[in-house]
């Protein structure tokens, strides 16, 4: 539909210079054009010039990059197209630097002007293609950090239900069942640039009581939620990062403290853990931080605040403002 609309665009901006083109040079200038001249006759060899300008000639020399051998070569065109309309089909006898001055116009304008809504619109096609190669590479880019996301997220639910099974197999059923939910979410609904964030909520609802169950008599987990409306939507899996986070690097022993707010449309998450220093400071950790920010700029530009504190707690909170 767009390619159809600039052929379209394009074929209008000619029609209306050429009939300009013609009510100027006919009706604004002289009737020397209407009795003596045969100026339509020179219009049918003028319009075949600027077209083998503007297919053959300026897409050459461009894409050799011939730029200064094109000046010589526009020059000379215009200059034998004057000479031609002077000397075979008006038949002025004038002398040549008279010729130029009253007819050279005549063959510029309609060069120039063509020249110059070729070399724009191919602006405007490169312009879409870099806009187009810029969006390819940002989806592939988030496709490339969410799938480095997904396989912990479910790498640690399958822990949980094996360990389950062997020592609660009654409670099995139960946890198979969120697991299902989670891996729609995650191979699913993930793929989508934005979901509701009732189904983002849910999902780190499963994770958690997964992770209570996990991590039981090892860790305390205070979750909590204040929620005035869940008729928004947030890009998948960007909290989960720093939760999981949050259990993989916390020490034994510790608490866990997530809150999620979201008040008129800013979603305030929280998340405090106690840390062991060689932990904080693996690779592993840096990378899903690093991929969170990288996300996070590619979404969401200059709609959200990211800070981690790492003093006596390891404290990160992320402000969001939700689509």
């Amino acid at each position: 539909m767009r390619i159809i609309n600039k052929h379209i665009s394009q074929a209008l901006v000619h029609i209306l210079f050429w009939m300009l083109f013609v009510f100027v040079s006919l009706f604004l200038f002289s009737d020397f054009y209407w009795k003596e001249n045969p100026f339509l006759q020179y219009l049918a060899l003028l319009v075949v010039i600027v077209y083998i300008n503007n297919f053959l000639l300026l897409p050459f020399f461009v894409r050799k990059k011939l730029y200064i051998l094109y000046v010589f070569v526009f020059a000379a065109i215009s200059f034998l197209a004057t000479q031609l309309y002077c000397y075979s089909f008006a038949q002025c006898g004038c002398t040549v630097f008279k010729c130029l001055s009253d007819y050279l116009w005549q063959s510029l304008v309609p060069l120039i002007f063509f020249s110059f809504v070729w070399i724009l619109y191919r602006f405007i096609d490169k312009q879409e293609e870099v806009e187009t190669i810029k969006k390819q590479h940002t989806e592939m880019e988030l496709k490339f950090l969410k799938s480095q996301i997904n396989p912990h997220v479910l790498f640690n639910n399958l822990n949980t239900i094996y360990s389950y099974a062997l020592e609660k197999p009654k409670e099995t059923p139960e946890l198979v069942l969120m697991l299902s939910e989670n891996l729609k979410h995650v191979l699913y609904e993930s793929n989508e640039k934005t979901i509701s964030l009732e189904k983002e909520i849910h999902f780190i609802d499963n994770y958690i009581k997964f992770q209570k169950i996990r991590t039981e008599g090892i860790k305390q987990i205070n979750y909590s939620k204040t929620i005035d409306t869940i008729q928004h939507y947030i890009a998948p899996l960007l909290l989960i990062t720093i939760i999981e986070n949050a259990f993989k690097h916390s020490t034994i022993n510790s608490t866990v403290n997530i809150h999620i707010e979201v008040i008129n449309g800013v979603l305030n998450f929280t998340c405090i853990n106690n840390f062991d220093n060689e932990k904080v400071n693996s690779s592993d950790l840096k990378i899903g931080l690093q991929n969170l920010e990288k996300r996070l700029e590619l979404i969401y530009k200059d709609a959200y605040t990211l800070n981690i504190n790492k003093t006596d707690l390891f404290k990160v909170t992320l402000k969001l403002n939700l689509k």
